[in-house]
């Protein structure tokens, strides 16, 4: 297996990535929002992620396996603030409140 280092390149990379998804954002106010289908894409996104970070690490690629779980619990957690899971005011594995 390959051992990957995180680069301060790839460190500024997600900087950049980030900064310029947080800036483009807006609150979408006038927004339908179907529960089911949310909650249904936000695990499908998680469980995805989840694979790809298993993949990457059978590659030995370590750094983006570390990623990859990073946005899988990113979608997890969005989902657990949001309400659209129910989590059980779990606030070790999620940030939400009990």
């Amino acid at each position: 297996m390959r051992e990957e280092k995180i680069t301060s390149e790839k460190l500024a990379k997600y900087f950049d990535v980030t900064d310029r998804a947080l800036k483009k954002v807006k609150l979408n106010e006038h927004g339908t929002l179907n529960w089911k289908k949310a909650g249904e894409d936000f695990l499908d996104m998680a469980q995805r992620y989840f694979d790809d970070a298993h993949y990457f690490a059978k590659q030995g690629n370590i750094v983006t396996a570390f990623a990859a779980l990073n946005y899988a619990h990113g979608w997890l957690d969005a989902g657990a603030r949001l309400g659209l899971f129910d989590v059980g005011g779990d606030n070790t594995l999620f940030t939400v409140d009990r």
